[in-house]
C-alpha cells in the first residue's frame, strides 16, 4: 500500500533558484554526472526574472577583481567558456571592447591599480590609452587617460539562461527545470529533505540554493545562519533616445570609486539594440522592486532592523544621499552622465529600466565583496554571487559541482 510520502517525487538534488547561477550549477552538475536526477525550482513563471533578466548584460572581462580572489579567477574562467557557448549554441553576443576613463587627475592613481589588476588577472589585451586614443574609439567621449579592454562583450543572460533550460530538460532525461514553484519550507529525514512550494511536495537526497534576492532567507528555513542579510539596492537606468544614440559606439566606463562596491554610471550599448546609461544605486524598500516607489513592508523591517544596514548607512550616508537626488531629479542623473561625453542634453536621454542587485552585508555594515558558498549537511548554500556572477556563471557552476562532489561523496 503506497502512503502519501511514497508518491512525492524524488530527485538526487534540488537546486532552489532559476536564475543563471542556479541553472548553470545544475547544467554543470548533470553534465559531469549524466544519470543523476536534477529538479530546478523557480518561483516565477519564467526563469531570469530578477537580477539575471535585469543587469546590463555586460560579459565582464575580470579587471576589477582583487588578483586571486574567487571573483576574479571565476570571472576570467567564465568569461572565456561563456563565449564559447555563446559561439556553440548560437546566442547573440559581441565581443565590442569597452574602454575605462578617467576624467580628472585624482582619478588616475586607481586607474593604475585597476590596469594592474587586469594585468595579474590575465585579462586579455588591455592596454593604457591617451586622451586622443579616447577620442578615436568614443569620438564623443572625453577624458584625460584610460584603458582599452578588447575583451569586454554583451550579451543578453535571459538568452543564456534559457539555453541551459533547454539543455537540462532535453539533454538529461531524467532532469527537470519547473518554474511557478516558490520554495516555502522543507520537512527534514534522515536519508532525505522535502522541499515544500505550494503546488507540491519534491523529496532531495540533496540540496543546492542558489536564490539571489532571496538566498539569505533559504538559508534560514533550511536551518543555517548565514552570518549577513540581503539588502536590496536599486539601480535605474535611462536609455538614450534617437536623438542621442550616435554619441556612443560600445561600452564606456568612469573609473569606479574603490570605497564603493558599484562601478559607477556608465553607457552599455544593448544586444538586441540601443545604449543604457547607469545604474544609480540605492536603497530599496522592496527586495523585488523595480519602481521607485515600491514598498514591501516585511522587506523594509528587515532591512531597517538589520544594524548592519545602518552602520552601512552612517558610513556612506554622503554616497547614499547624492544616489537619492539622482534617482529623482533628470538633470542630475545628467550632470553626471557629462563627466564622460559632456555634450549630452536633455533630450538625448529618456528613462529606462531599473535592476535590483542583492548585497551581502555583514553585521558591521561590511559588504561580502567575493562569492560565498555554504556548506550544510546535505545542502549547499550560495549567499554571495553578485557581478560578474552572470559571466562566471559556468565558472561557478563548476565550482559548485566540484563542491557538491565534495560535500554529497558523489561519484
Amino acid at each position: 500500500m503506497n502512503t502519501a510520502s511514497d508518491q512525492i517525487p524524488f530527485y538526487d538534488i534540488i537546486v532552489m533558484g532559476g536564475g543563471i547561477v542556479g541553472l548553470a550549477s545544475a547544467y554543470k552538475i548533470n553534465l559531469r554526472y549524466p544519470n543523476l536526477k536534477i529538479l530546478v525550482l523557480e518561483k516565477e513563471d519564467q526563469v531570469a526574472a530578477h537580477q539575471t533578466g535585469h543587469n546590463s548584460g555586460v560579459i565582464h572581462s575580470g579587471l576589477y577583481y582583487k588578483p586571486g580572489s574567487y571573483k576574479a579567477k571565476n570571472c576570467v574562467d567564465g568569461r572565456r567558456e561563456l563565449v564559447q557557448f555563446a559561439k556553440d549554441h548560437h546566442i547573440p553576443h559581441d565581443i565590442c571592447g569597452k574602454i575605462v576613463v578617467a576624467t580628472q587627475t585624482s582619478e588616475l592613481q586607481h586607474l593604475n591599480k585597476v590596469y594592474n589588476n587586469g594585468i595579474a588577472n590575465q585579462v586579455e589585451g588591455v592596454e593604457k590609452i591617451t586622451a586622443a586614443q579616447i577620442r578615436e574609439i568614443e569620438p564623443f567621449c572625453t577624458g584625460i587617460e584610460g584603458l582599452w579592454v578588447p575583451c569586454t562583450g554583451i550579451i543578453d543572460y535571459a538568452d543564456v539562461s534559457r539555453k541551459y533550460v533547454e539543455l537540462i530538460n532535453n539533454q538529461f532525461t531524467s532532469s527537470k527545470v519547473l518554474t511557478g514553484h516558490e520554495v516555502t519550507g522543507f520537512e527534514k529525514s534522515a536519508d532525505y529533505t522535502t522541499v515544500v512550494t505550494p503546488k507540491g511536495k519534491f523529496k532531495g537526497r540533496y540540496l543546492v540554493s542558489c536564490t539571489g534576492l532571496q538566498c539569505d532567507r533559504i538559508a534560514k528555513k533550511e536551518g543555517v545562519d548565514p552570518g549577513m542579510q540581503i539588502v536590496g539596492f536599486r539601480g535605474d537606468y535611462y536609455d538614450l533616445s534617437e536623438k542621442g544614440m550616435n554619441k556612443v559606439k560600445n561600452l564606456i566606463y568612469p573609473v569606479p570609486n574603490p570605497q564603493f562596491p558599484f562601478l559607477g554610471v556608465h553607457f552599455t550599448r544593448m544586444i538586441h539594440g540601443g545604449v543604457e546609461c547607469g545604474p544609480n544605486a540605492v536603497f530599496t524598500f522592496k527586495r523585488e522592486g523595480y519602481g521607485k516607489t515600491d514598498f514591501n513592508f516585511t522587506d523594509t523591517m528587515e532591512a531597517l532592523t538589520y544594524k548592519g544596514t545602518w552602520k552601512l548607512f552612517f558610513k556612506h550616508w554622503r554616497f547614499g544621499l547624492d544616489e537619492y537626488k539622482r534617482a529623482f531629479s533628470k538633470r542630475l542623473f545628467l550632470n553626471r552622465l557629462r563627466y564622460l561625453i559632456p555634450s549630452l542634453e536633455m533630450d538625448d536621454i529618456v528613462p529606462g529600466r531599473a535592476g535590483v542587485r542583492a548585497m551581502a552585508l555583514d553585521p558591521e555594515g561590511e559588504m561580502i565583496d567575493d562569492f560565498k558558498i555554504e556548506r550544510h549537511g546535505n545542502a549547499l548554500h550560495v549567499l554571495n554571487a553578485p557581478s560578474p556572477a552572470a559571466t562566471a556563471s559556468l565558472a561557478i557552476g563548476t565550482a559548485v559541482c566540484e563542491m557538491a562532489k565534495e560535500q554529497f561523496a558523489l561519484n
